[in-house]
């Protein structure tokens, strides 16, 4: 079966659609009082390979739900009305995260280009996380 929409594709089509930031705009928000930085990545990878200092751990595939007030699963810091700059690994995870929660009606956030691997490039702090399970 042959696929309509690639992946590349899709990212593409969110780029267009959503706020993208560099990894140096990131730093420079990092501290504020009313910026979150969200880690969409999987666990194992914040295990691996650890994450921006201070980032908020949302796992991707309980994205949605946790921003949804009406799910059981929300989590408040998305109703906060700080600004949300998200990542993943490379930048095409939250790029799709982003587009997502755009539609779900989140208008004060961004992605970050190049995701952890850019932070990382940049040699930017990184805070480890241990596997307490």
């Amino acid at each position: 079966m042959k696929i309509k929409v690639g992946i590349k594709e899709l990212c593409a089509t969110a780029e267009e659609q959503i706020e993208t930031i560099t990894v140096h705009d990131a730093l420079k928000l990092q501290q504020a009082e009313d910026v979150v930085i969200v880690d969409i990545r999987d666990i194992r990878e914040l295990y691996r390979d650890g994450k921006i200092p201070g980032a908020y751990h949302a796992p991707r595939g309980m994205l949605e739900f946790w921003v949804d007030p009406e799910s059981p699963y929300h989590k408040p810091i998305f109703v906060s009305g700080k600004r949300l700059v998200f990542y993943c690994g490379g930048g095409m995870r939250s790029a799709l995260a982003s587009q997502t929660l755009q539609q779900m009606g989140l208008d004060n956030i961004c992605h970050i280009e190049g995701g952890f691997a850019a932070w990382r490039k940049a040699n930017y702090s990184i805070e480890v996380v241990e596997n307490k399970g």
